[in-house]
This record gives structure tokens, sequence and C-alpha cells, in this order.
């Protein structure tokens, strides 16, 4: 066996973040017969290896012959890997090819063990793959990996059932007997179990009566694992830019095609309902839907809207799935059984047969990157996606991306904007809270004038909710004795309390600890103190404060999964709940009817530090937040508590002029060529000892890649300059938006060996500077 070379070939534009790419087209799909000896294949496994290996074709093979996307079972050394027949031509970028592997002569070639009895992967998704693996600088086979998850995975055996047979002479005649012929008769067929239950007897019952012959067993056809949604099931009444808008999107649905369109109106605006139409329309195609989420926490009330609209639930596809579901989900989608499927970015690596419409929901949220493993933006290369498969992708927000903003002003997305809330709700009134004049009493944090403005809320039956993005009790505990900080032993970071389950963890790592009785540098007792607040001690202040109130602490560590998070939304929309305390999960599309006050306890977090995008998330998440404010007949107040109330950040989300302080920010990022003007890559050094690292980084830099376009930054360590027991030192490469930056860092990288133990991770634009 060996690695093969891919080859080039037509190409065609495809813009995604602010940088114009070129996808190719789909490739012949032929296997290479060479002059002699048998067919080689091409078969790319899970694994991290640069390409795909050759095999030989078998010649006792059943037909068909093997084609691309067929999934075998092949030879790897000693062991049986499951893998994906490739395409010969992989149809890539020319500066994302990679060199070329040696090749192996015929009879040395291993021959394909077997093809399973498994849906092929579809052309659009294997180019797919080579695409992300060439645009990351990832070994292809760990972007195939997420593509067959779970997909090698047999689906279940047929159930067998039982209907009624000719009734043997001298059968046994009881009631028992008469009940379950009955209904075998009537309804069959039936499993054993099912027979039973409705009969109300025991299975003795049924496998006697198959015994005796008066039942046959049958081979049942199984029943779609999905509801098949009606396009026309509850359409909902809209008017003004809501109809223009959703006319628009279903046209385009309607149509097909590759198109890339932001989608972008204010919270309440009935962006949902709006590209739920979309969705409409490409179902009455009869093609299928993928929605892209930020968190698997929105899936329950988003999930219920579908419902409504479409008369039966979408699929899901998120970690929390079970192995079973998602073998059945996989195969559902891969056959086209599933028409829409609604999950996280894994969702973008599923085997679509009839792919129509991408709809990326909260588009301008950071937990669409993927930091571990293959490092990608599910926003963009859902764009790319959709241009693979040819078709319409829309992208929503109340608070786009600057990338996102600037393919739309340079004319390579459409742009429909909803400036009003739907139902003529007013939106809600955003101040600023001066800390330096109104402070808080010692030891607390919120201002009296946010809790008289809680009280006030609760007293006319309102609902209230507190923001801090900050889990938790407190993020840093010291001693007053000698001064020490606890800290992780893994990590350059800070333990944080979490003083209802009596531990200190670290966030970034997951290390935990007994919080300790006494200091363990000076030994002094009782003299840790918490410094700060999390979610715990706003909450254990707003208890003390509103002793009388019903309190629900949303975030991640109250709300494990879906069904929790689904439970306390109901509870709230129950009006159960009087106040709300959560972190940045609150932040999301939820919709709380009754909640008119928002308090942000510091609106000041985030805008620290030296994080190129610090001002913009500040103000996207703020202005998420705010948006839980006020609906219908009730409007909403927001009170932001700022040390910094004249900061432009305070000034935007208080005048609700969002689009003078995104054009302020581009104007800031466009002389020294920042994204969405520039281009970024990070080259991230670990190893397990300090000097292997900063030699490693060392290197990097010696033979850095010079030019008038680019610049090299660093090394330097990062931010986290220990993280899980390693050491981290960083480089970012910056560039003009017409550089390719893979030919340079591949140049690159072949110019340097990581000393032992030293692992270099690249991050093509990267979203955290941590």
């Amino acid at each position: 066996m060996c690695f093969r070379a891919p080859k080039r070939s037509g190409l065609m534009a495809v813009s995604i973040g602010a940088q114009e790419m070129r996808v190719g087209p789909p490739a012949a799909g032929l296997l290479k017969q060479p002059p002699t000896g048998r067919p080689r294949v091409a078969v790319l496994l899970p694994l991290p290896f640069p390409g795909p290996f050759d095999y030989a074709a078998p010649p006792d093979l059943p037909a068909p012959p093997l084609q691309p996307g067929d999934i075998v079972t092949v030879p790897l050394g000693r062991r049986t890997e499951t893998g994906v027949v490739w395409d010969p031509e992989r149809n890539l970028p020319p500066e994302f090819t990679p060199p070329p592997m040696k090749s192996v002569a015929d009879g040395r070639l291993k021959p394909v063990i077997a093809r399973l009895d498994q849906p092929p992967l579809p052309a659009s998704l294997r180019r797919f793959v080579d695409w992300v693996a060439a645009y990351t600088l990832s070994p292809p086979g760990l972007v195939l990996a997420m593509a067959l998850r779970t997909g090698t995975a047999a689906q279940a055996a047929p159930a067998l059932g039982w209907a009624v047979a000719d009734p043997p002479p001298g059968l046994r005649d009881t009631p028992a007997r008469r009940r379950v012929l009955d209904i075998a008769a009537h309804d069959g067929p039936l499993t054993a179990a099912e027979l039973a239950r409705r009969a109300g007897v025991g299975t003795s019952v049924v496998r006697g009566l198959a015994d005796a012959g008066a039942l046959r067993g049958v081979t049942m056809t199984p029943r779609p694992a999905f509801v098949r949604p009606d396009p026309d099931h509850c359409p909902p009444a809209l008017d003004g830019e809501q109809a223009e808008s959703a006319r628009a999107l279903r046209a385009l649905a309607a149509e097909g095609g590759f198109s890339v369109t932001l989608l972008e109106g204010v919270t309440g605006s009935g962006k949902t309902e709006i590209y739920m139409e979309a969705i409409a329309a490409c179902l009455a195609r009869g093609k299928q839907v993928m929605v892209l989420l930020p968190e698997i926490a929105l899936s329950s009330q988003w999930t219920g809207r579908f419902a409504r609209r479409f008369g039966a639930e979408p699929a899901l596809w998120h970690s929390d799935l079970g192995p079973r579901l998602r073998r059945v989900t996989w195969h559902a989608v891969a056959d086209g059984t599933a028409r829409v499927v609604v999950g996280a970015r894994s969702a973008l690596f599923l085997p679509f047969a009839e792919l129509g419409l991408i709809i990326v929901d909260e588009e301008h949220e950071t937990a669409f990157k993927q930091e571990d493993g293959v490092t990608y933006h599910a926003r963009d290369m859902a764009v790319v996606r959709a241009r693979m498969d040819r078709a319409p992708v829309v992208l929503v927000s109340a608070t786009p991306s600057l990338e996102t903003l600037a393919n739309v002003g340079a004319g390579r997305y459409r742009h429909l904007v909803l400036t009003a809330r739907h139902g003529g709700a007013t939106m809600p009134e955003v101040r600023t809270i001066d800390m330096r004049a109104h402070p808080p009493e010692r030891g607390l944090f919120l201002s009296p004038v946010l809790t008289e403005a809680i009280r006030q809320a609760i007293g006319r039956g309102e609902q209230g909710m507190l923001f801090l993005n900050r889990r938790g009790y407190a993020p840093l505990t010291l001693c007053r004795t000698c001064g020490h900080r606890l800290q992780c032993p893994n990590c350059t970071a800070w333990l944080v309390e979490h003083r209802a389950r009596q531990i200190l963890t670290c966030h970034h790592c997951g290390y935990q600890e007994a919080t300790p009785p006494a200091c363990p540098e000076c030994h002094a007792e009782s003299s840790l103190t918490p410094i700060g607040p999390g979610v715990e001690r706003i909450t254990e202040e707003a208890r003390a404060t509103f002793p009388d109130a019903r309190i629900l602490v949303m975030a991640s560590d109250t709300l494990p999964g879906p069904a929790a998070t689904a439970d306390a939304v109901a509870r709230i929309a129950r009006r159960e709940i009087d106040l709300v305390i959560g972190t940045q999960i609150v932040a999301k599309g939820w919709h709380f009817p009754h909640l008119t006050l928002v308090g942000v306890v510091d609106a000041d977090l985030g805008l620290g530090g030296g994080d190129l995008r610090a001002a913009e998330r500040t103000v996207q998440l703020l202005h998420q937040v705010a948006g839980r404010a006020g609906r219908a007949e009730a409007p909403g107040t927001v009170l932001l508590q700022s040390y910094t109330p004249d900061h432009p950040v305070m000034l935007a989300l208080v005048s609700g002029d969002f689009e003078s302080f995104m054009r302020q920010e581009a104007e800031q990022r466009r002389p020294g060529f920042w994204p969405p003007f520039g281009r970024l890559a990070a080259l991230i050094v670990s190893a397990d000892t300090p000097e292997a690292a900063d030699a490693t980084a060392r290197a990097l830099g010696q033979a850095a890649p010079r030019g008038d376009s680019l610049q090299v930054l660093g090394p330097a360590p990062a931010p986290l300059a220990i993280l899980r027991g390693r050491h981290r030192r960083r480089l970012l490469l910056r560039t003009r938006r017409e550089v390719a930056v893979q030919p340079l860092l591949r140049q690159w990288l072949d110019r340097v060996t990581p000393e032992r133990g030293a692992r270099i991770d690249i991050d093509i634009d990267p979203v955290s500077f941590l």
C-alpha cells in the first residue's frame, strides 16, 4: 500500500469569513486502472495519516465494483481498519495541495478485505472532508473520523413479528389465547412483547401459540425513525418586514443553488419563524435541511417551535445522544428519511443524501469554533458545505460578526434586515448604572439602583434576570494571612470556588480538589477569602436581599443537559420563577414573555486583555442578554452595572446603534490588516518541559517566513502558559487578505523539527488567543 498524491483541477470561488477561497468541482469518481495488474483503490482511513492509502481491488468482490464513497475494511499492519474508498482526483485549490507521496509496485499492494453493507459517503461530503483538511492543515483522516462517527456500525436487525396462521386442528382454546389471536388478526403483525401487552397476557402465551402453529413469524418492516415534517402544517401570520423577508428566503430555498444570505434582525423580530419558511420551501422541494445551533441547550425550545410549525420534531445531532440514537440518526440522514437535522457544529459532517438548505443560527457565536482536534469554524465551513452541495445557506443573528458584515459590504452575501420586534413589541430601554456614583454596600456586588429595580419588578408580578458570565462562587481564593493564591497545578489559572459542592476547580482542565480548611502555604486556619463574584455568590446575595423571591440559577453547572434546560425554561414560562440568575446560557435565543428586567452585574467583564475581538464580543453578548427583556405588551428595561459608562461598548448598547459601533470597529482594524481585512494563523507550541517548548518556539521564530505582505509575531508565552500540564508558546502569522496562508505554513513547518515531546498545533483564523 502507498499514499496517493492529490491532483489539481478546475475551481470555483467561495467566501468564508472575509476570505475568497476556491472549491473544486465534483471528481470523476472512477478508480484508477494501472497498465497491468489489479485496479488500485484509494482508501482514506479515519486516522492521522497525510492522505489515503492505495489498495488492490479484490478479484472476488460481489458486483458492483468498488466506487468512491464505499465503506470498506482493509488491512493495516497486523490489524483491520474501516475506511472509505476515496476519489482519485481530490480537486483541491493549488495552494492547498500537499506534496505528492511515493507510490509502490502493483505486486506489493494489499487487497481490500470487504465492502460493508453501509450507505456510501456522498461525493459532496468527500470533497468537503478534503477541503476542511486542506484548509485547516489537518490530516484528512481526522476529518473523516468526524464524518464516520458511529456510521459504520450496522443497523439493528429487523424485528420479528407474529401474524395469525391457519388454526391447527385440536388447538386448545382459552380466553387468553382468543384475545391474542383476535389482536394479531386485527392489528398484526406485532412483536411478541407488544402482542402480549395489548392482550394482557404473558409472552409465554404468545410463544405457546407460535409453537402450536397458530401464529406465524413475519419480518416486520421497520418504521421510519423520524416523522416527515409537513411544510403546510401551521404557517405563521407574518406581515411587513417579516413577510417580505420570508418571501425572499422562500424564493431562495425553492430555487436552490448556492447563495449566502445574512438575516439580521433585532431580538424578538421573528427571525426563527422567518427562516422556518425557508425550511418549508426546501421541504416542499423534497430536499433535506441542516440547522446549526451554537448551544445544545437551545435545542429544547427550538424543537418545540419547530414541532408547532411542521407537526413533527426534527432529528437531533449532538454529543449527548446515546450510541444507538446516533447510529439511527446517521443512517436516517444518509437514506434521506431524516428531513431536518438540528444540531451542533459536528452536524456539518453528516452524510446528507439531498441537502438543500443550511441555517446557521446566532452566526456570530464563538461556540461555533472547534478548538480541540481539527480546529475549524462551523459558520465558515457551513458556507463551504453549502457550496459543495449547491445549496443556499442563511446566516442568522441580531448582532452579526464583523466578518459576515464585511462580506455583505463587499457584495458577496445578500442581506435581509428586520428593524422591529414582531407583534408591535418595543425594544427594551437600556441604561448604565455608574458604579462609581452608585456603589454596592461593602462586601456586596449589586448596586442599590439595581436591587430596587428588581424589587419593583417582582412586586408587579413580573420576572427579573441577573447576568454574570462567570461560573462558581468566586474566581479567585487567597489567604488573608500570607497572600497565597490557590492555583491549578496543571494550568496557569486560578482555582474557582464552587461553594455549594465545597470544591475548587479549574475550568480549563477540569482539576478538582476539596476546599481546604487552612491555607496550604502558611497553614493559617479560616484565612481563605473569596475574591470577586461568580453566579453562586450573586445568588447568595440575591437570596438575602429578596428572601421571598423564587430564584433559579441557569449555568452549565446547574443545567447538565438539554432536558434540565428544557425543564428550567418551562418553569420560567409557567411563572414559577421570579428571578433568574445565569451565565451566558441565558443570553441565547430564549423567549421569556413575562421577563421585563435584566441586570448585568459586571458589564465591563470581557473588555480587558489583549483580545482583538473583545469589544465586538462584549457588545454581541450583552445585546443578546438585553434582548431577553420585554415582549408583547410588557416593555423591558436593561441595567448595566459599569465602572466605565463612557466606553464605546456601553454607549453603543445604550443607544442601540449597533451599526455605527461595528463601522468604528472595522475602521480600527483596517489599517493594520486585522481580520476581516487580513488573515491570521496561530502556531501553538506545547511540550512536557519549558525547555522543549522554548527551543521549538525559537526554531519556529528563526525559520519564520519573511515578506512585505506578512508579519510574524512571537514567539511568546501563551496567556495560558501551562495548560493540562503542558508548557505553551504562541506565534501569530498575519498577512493581507489576498495571501493564502496554507502554503506559507506548510513550507514553514517543513523547515522545523520539534523537540522531543513537543507538538505544534495550527489554528487558521483563530478566535481565541489563550
